[in-house]
């Protein structure tokens, strides 16, 4: 869905045609690891609890 939108809103820039506010490649890089960041702490949490019991 995200990308459905995504390319829709890149189609309407382009027919209006507006540059795209587009982030740097760091931020696109980033997200990845933010991604990645959400799941430390239920990942951490099930090996600890696998561990004590």
């Amino acid at each position: 869905m995200s990308l459905a939108a995504g390319v829709a809103v890149g189609l309407l820039y382009n027919v209006i045609d507006v540059k795209s506010p587009a982030p740097p490649i760091v931020a696109l890089i980033g997200l990845p690891g933010m991604v990645a960041g959400e799941h430390v702490i239920p990942f951490a949490r099930m090996v600890f609890a696998r561990v004590t019991s």
